[in-house]
């Protein structure tokens, strides 16, 4: 893989761990609004943590599995 490919995936990495937890954050907002509470918010951002760790697992997984493999031989 070329260095700016590295990059790239690298950088969508970022974004995916931003916009998820924003998007956590900001339904659990959301949900304290909608039923008048000043705690869920918490559980949103949780939330969007856990999908935000899962998500980088998954995406990092190929290129991890790709560089064991090249160390193992060809």
């Amino acid at each position: 893989m070329k260095k700016w490919q590295l990059a790239a995936r690298l950088l969508g990495v970022g974004f995916f761990i931003g916009g998820a937890i924003i998007a956590g954050l900001f339904l659990g907002l959301w949900l304290d609004e909608k039923f008048k509470t000043n705690i869920i918010w918490i559980a949103g951002l949780l939330l969007g943590i856990i999908v935000a760790f899962i998500g980088v697992f998954r995406m990092l997984l190929p290129l991890i599995d790709r560089d064991k493999s090249r160390r193992n031989g060809p």
